[in-house]
């Protein structure tokens, strides 16, 4: 790997970031010998932006520190170029590190760079806009609004806000008209939650929410059955506690692409984490290894 490396870094993401995780970062690349030419975003500063100058100027690889959200925002540009995405899990949750084998300890993570191993994943995409984890429609946009809308009206801070808001919308659940479109068939639902992930989720016991494969070039779509407010409570705790299997909660599908017609006209959507309005229908396909990413050796599955 190149002795220099562009690395923008969103210090806001995650529970513990700080003023001063850009030098951090430095230091734990230079551990590595590595120069990092750190960019720290500033706020409301167009990640965009700041990715395509770093292109511009003929970079080979670039790395982002932060959430999904982050990571999301700068593998965007990355699609269809010659350009490796390096992975700092700074962030919440940290999913598409989690399912890659991306340790989320910083020297750990930035050793899996320093030691350049590449593989090719798959992205989903709904209408232009991808997504390396997941989107969804209705219940978790909903919980994410509310959440925001609690940090920013009531003062909360993210964890208290997110379990009020998920209190409140499995309490009062809401369920929408929709037409799936899959495989030729026209399939008529209501449901509370339909969910899109890139590539297969577990959907039972602790390795709830997890992919042992990101390269099967694949979406699944998961339509949730309608249920009671106590049947949501159910799942809810289930959710939390890891136990049994959620196979049964939902009708399943596999397809490389398929659309989702809205009653509504338009929904909210929630794509890796971020939450936008999207006009019905609703158009996803799978782009079959089509981002470059440095992860460990061992990544499940990976080739």
């Amino acid at each position: 790997m190149a002795r220099t490396c562009p690395v923008i870094v969103n210090a806001k993401s995650g529970p513990d970031a700080t003023d001063d995780d850009g030098d951090v970062v430095e230091a734990a690349f230079a551990a590595h010998g590595i120069e990092a030419q750190i960019h720290v975003l500033k706020p409301d500063e167009d990640i965009a932006d700041a990715v395509d100058r770093l292109l511009d100027a003929g970079a080979e690889a670039i790395v982002a520190g932060g959430g999904d959200g982050t990571i999301n925002a700068v593998a965007s540009r990355l699609l269809g170029r010659e350009v490796t995405l390096g992975v700092l899990p700074l962030g919440t949750l940290n999913h598409f590190a989690r399912d890659l084998g991306i340790p989320f300890e910083l020297d750990a993570a930035v050793k899996i760079i320093a030691d350049h191993h590449v593989v090719t994943t798959d992205v989903g995409e709904v209408d232009d806009r991808i997504f390396l984890n997941n989107s969804s429609i209705g219940l978790y946009p909903r919980i994410v609004t509310e959440r925001e809308d609690a940090q920013r009206h009531l003062g909360l801070g993210k964890w208290p806000a997110l379990a009020r808001a998920t209190w409140h919308a499995l309490r009062h659940p809401s369920s929408f008209n929709a037409v799936v479109c899959v495989d030729g068939e026209e399939i008529e639902r209501r449901t509370p939650f339909i969910f899109v992930g890139n590539n297969c989720y577990v959907l039972e016991g602790f390795g709830l929410g997890r992919r042992a494969c990101l390269d099967d070039g694949v979406l699944s779509l998961n339509v949730l059955r309608p249920k009671s407010a106590l049947g949501f409570l159910w799942l809810g705790l289930r959710s939390l506690l890891g136990i049994g299997s959620h196979a049964g909660d939902f009708d399943q599908f596999e397809a490389e692409h398929f659309e989702i017609r809205a009653q509504r006209g338009d929904e909210e959507v929630a794509i890796d984490g971020e939450v936008t309005r999207m006009a019905s229908p609703m158009r996803y396909r799978i782009r079959k290894r089509a981002l470059r990413v440095f992860a460990p050796a061992t990544a499940a599955k990976i080739r």
